[in-house]
């Protein structure tokens, strides 16, 4: 009976300076190590890949999750509607306001989670926004997509430029699957250009050398495909439009 306790007293003493060195070794010195080894040598992926600024020095994002750019709402329950002085993100439900000018507020993330063939019929979606009468039927992706080429059509042609659909993108009228992608591609970028020059009143060939500039390769030479950060590219565009 003794030894029984005696023993059941040493394997709880065990079990307990076990729980103590592991709490110290893994709650405290391997974090504490990771974060500073992750400050030292990587300190801006560590602090979440921040964007300053460059003309206030605030932290307006993160390179890692989009923003959208839209114009203030005077009623909350109103669509939200582009500003269209900005490149324009992939569309997304997710993204929040526009940091250039407000404050970044991340709402949620996720993918559409609908499928390829969602609103088509016989295999192809109608081709008319007409076609789709119901609530269901406009819920679809086909009716999606396509609102979000005509829209982009739309708001892209400017006096002496005309977008035709076979102009716009995949990634301009669909979101990526967590629907927080910061980047576009260059195509859809330089689709942007000359509306964002009229709006702004500048030159297309000085907004399309911004694009060229913050047009990134592909990651070690072949891994992913070249790409444009929006809120970096936007920026630029603010700073240049600064400038006059």
């Amino acid at each position: 009976m003794n030894n029984s306790a005696v023993n059941t007293g040493r394997l709880i003493g065990a079990g307990l300076r076990a729980l103590l060195v592991l709490t110290l070794v893994c709650g405290v010195v391997y974090p504490l190590a990771v974060t500073g080894i992750a400050q030292a040598v990587f300190p801006g992926k560590a602090n979440g890949s921040e964007i300053k600024d460059p003309t206030t020095g605030k932290v307006v994002g993160s390179e890692l999750i989009g923003q959208s750019y839209n114009l203030p709402q005077k009623n909350p329950d109103d669509a939200p509607q582009a500003d269209l002085r900005w490149f324009q993100p992939r569309p997304s439900n997710g993204l929040g306001a526009n940091s250039v000018n407000t404050q970044y507020q991340l709402i949620l993330s996720g993918a559409t989670n609908l499928s390829g063939d969602s609103g088509a019929v016989d295999g192809k979606c109608p081709a008319k926004l007409s076609a789709y009468q119901t609530e269901d039927e406009q819920a679809t992706l086909c009716y999606k997509v396509l609102s979000a080429q005509q829209a982009v059509i739309q708001d892209n042609s400017v006096p002496g430029h005309t977008v035709e659909p076979s102009d716009v993108p995949a990634e301009a009228v669909t979101s990526s699957g967590s629907g927080l992608d910061p980047h576009i591609s260059p195509t859809y970028a330089k689709l942007q250009t000359h509306r964002v020059a009229a709006r702004n009143h500048l030159d297309v060939a000085a907004v399309e050398q911004l694009v060229a500039e913050h047009t990134d390769g592909r990651t070690l030479g072949f891994l992913g495909e070249p790409r444009v950060n929006v809120l970096q590219l936007n920026l630029a565009l603010k700073s240049l439009v600064a400038k006059g």
